[in-house]
């Protein structure tokens, strides 16, 4: 079996040493739960229960308007004790619903066994994917539903699934095709189902290779699903460059996947599905995991949803020396909470805990003009210019050089010798862009 990649990239150390052997255990279930009614891309639901109300384990207590959106549920039983802003993963505060856990452990009616799967429609399928709540859970949370809807002169010629798991420290996905490969494969089998697609890829990447053996094992038999195995590089399980690898298309810039032919799930989605449509169990668990050289025992948690960074801390014996940083996420790609104090939600694959050093804080430099911050770029942008442009406040200029298509995957900056904040300045220029265009717009509308 040929090992495929894509152009650009870095190679990164992947400190999963700590925590790849190590099987899935079941967190603690908390006395209190706080879930965001904004657990995904698109439009935030509102509650609906009300302070005092007694839910059930599964029960929808959320919901939003529109089609891009997902509704949440509680992830235990109780009362409802107060709706009100917390510090969400993603740096803001949010409306989160309070439920104080009544150990009873009582599913709602909802939730119940479908009992012949196999007869569901497409549309069957879908529907049911929405109203448990999926939604990408290799960080992207993306609605799935709406990944798997019909697009007017367009059609999934393969469904991949995403089993990279590329960011340092993570090993969520890992563990979970080693321990529920059947559980992936079914999910698999209703997205194929329900876009009348004949192919799936089932791609991980070669530093698992216990996975691409097991994997290529269970779907000897399965018509038109395959493994391909991938080389092991940063960022191997973006989007765009997961398509390329596995198909060698590529997504059109300003695209979307399914304008290449291709839609992509991640592995613990696919998990999900096979819970919702067989089970019908919505989604108000997930595993994550919990490493970092700045905690005492890491580890590979079955977490429910509400569950606060820091009682998982607690649970692996504390911090290990003073702690620097939490990361909601990947070491790349995640984002630095302010405090432990913030939940699980359907997006968390992972919270890395870093202690502090005793090394001076990095400086930036002056750019010396090496180009690897180019020669990283999966995108194949000029990062450097676009920072030039930026620090200018030239934001048209650098909306010419394509800084909307950055993915900030920090591949430029891992990789630049001058230390430059490449992804922040990138960052900022599609900030200021987006907020150009809004003026204009206004600006049109009130002439």
């Amino acid at each position: 079996m040929s090992i495929r990649t894509f152009k650009g990239g870095v190679h990164l150390a992947g400190y999963k040493e700590g925590t790849q052997g190590l099987p899935i255990v079941e967190a603690k279930v908390p006395g209190i739960v706080y879930l965001p009614v904004s657990q995904h891309l698109g439009a935030p639901c509102e509650p609906i229960v009300q302070v005092g109300d007694e839910v059930k384990k599964g029960q929808k207590i959320a919901e939003g308007k529109g089609f891009v959106t997902a509704p949440i549920h509680a992830s235990v039983s109780g009362k409802v004790i107060a709706i009100e802003k917390r510090p969400h993963p993603g740096g803001n505060f949010v409306n989160c619903i309070v439920i104080e856990n009544d150990f009873k452990e009582e599913w709602a009616d909802t939730v119940k066994p479908h009992p012949n799967p196999e007869e569901l429609s497409p549309d069957d399928i879908r529907k049911i994917i929405f109203e448990a709540g999926i939604v990408g859970m290799g960080g992207a949370t993306f609605p799935s539903h709406v990944k798997l809807a019909p697009v007017e002169g367009k059609k999934a010629d393969y469904i991949i699934l995403n089993g990279v798991e590329c960011e340092p420290y993570i090993t969520a996905d890992h563990r979970l095709m080693l321990e529920k490969p059947e559980r992936i494969i079914a999910g698999l089998k209703y997205i194929l189902k329900s876009t009348a697609c004949k192919k799936g890829i089932i791609a991980i990447e070669e530093n698992k290779p216990d996975a691409i053996a097991l994997f290529k094992k269970l779907v000897v038999k399965e018509k038109g699903i395959r493994v391909q195995a991938l080389r092991e590089k940063y960022p191997q399980g973006s989007e765009k460059q997961l398509i390329y690898a596995c198909t060698k298309r590529e997504v059109p810039v300003g695209g979307l996947p399914i304008d290449a032919g291709v839609i992509v799930h991640n592995v613990g989605t696919a998990a999900a599905i096979a819970d919702a449509v067989e089970l019908g169990i919505p989604l108000i668990q997930r595993v994550l995991t919990l490493s970092g050289d700045g905690i005492q025992k890491p580890a590979n948690y079955l977490v429910r949803l509400g569950t606060l960074f820091s009682a998982l801390i607690e649970e692996s014996g504390g911090y290990q020396g003073e702690p620097e940083k939490i990361i909601a996420g990947g070491l790349m790609m995640g984002k630095t909470v302010f405090t432990a104090d913030v939940p699980v939600i359907k997006g968390s694959s992972g919270i890395v805990v870093l202690k502090k050093k005793t090394a001076s804080k990095a400086r930036e430099y002056n750019c010396v003009r090496c180009a690897k911050c180019i020669d990283a770029c999966p995108l194949f942008l000029e990062p450097t210019t676009i920072a030039k442009l930026v620090k200018r406040n030239l934001f048209k200029e650098a909306e010419q050089m394509n800084a909307f298509s950055c993915i900030e995957c920090g591949s430029c900056q891992y990789s630049c010798p001058a230390r430059i904040p490449l992804v922040q300045y990138l960052r900022r220029a599609k900030q200021e862009i987006v907020a150009m265009k809004a003026k204009a717009k206004s600006d049109g509308g009130k002439k």
